[in-house]
């Protein structure tokens, strides 16, 4: 059985003596959400954790950490933060920004610092799986040392995704 490769992510973690697994998945790349992640993991989607990079028109770029069957509430967002208006950032820039590709953000280990806010129903998870990297690698920790190490601020921004109908 081939290891699993190191991440800038997995390495921050190491360094941090934090307790976590690395876990690997097959990627498809015409699925990357949260549910598909989940499935292939054998967990339930709560215990899934998005990293969401947003920009504020006054405040700049932030992190958004929620659960995978859940969306960022941009209204509800916009009462805690300076801007008047938010969005996502596009995902060509995402290199740039964190080091990382669409679909593999991690909350660890990014090329520049950023404010992050912790959706608070993560923490009804004692554990969670976010991104180590890099597409078909997710860390598997506690999300009390998911909050500490994200120096997060913890928040209510979320909502129950919209399901999509299929025609």
């Amino acid at each position: 059985m081939k290891a699993n490769p190191k991440t800038n992510a997995i390495r921050f973690l190491e360094r941090h003596r934090v307790d976590f697994e690395s876990r690997v998945y097959e990627v498809d790349e015409s699925d990357l959400s949260a549910v598909s992640v989940a499935q292939k993991l054998g967990i339930r989607v709560e215990q899934t954790v998005k990293t969401i990079v947003l920009k504020g028109n006054r405040s700049g770029v932030f992190v958004c950490l929620l659960q995978g069957h859940r969306d960022v509430d941009i209204k509800r967002l916009a009462s805690f933060v300076p801007d008047t208006m938010i969005g996502t950032v596009d995902a060509g820039r995402l290199l740039s920004l964190t080091g990382y590709v669409r679909g593999g953000v991690s909350p660890f280990g990014m090329t520049k610092t950023y404010p992050f806010f912790l959706d608070r129903p993560v923490l009804r998870e004692e554990w969670i799986s976010c991104s180590a990297g890099k597409k078909g690698i997710q860390i598997w920790m506690r999300s009390s040392d998911l909050a500490a190490l994200t120096g997060a601020t913890i928040l209510d921004f979320s909502k129950d995704q919209q399901p999509h109908i299929k025609g």
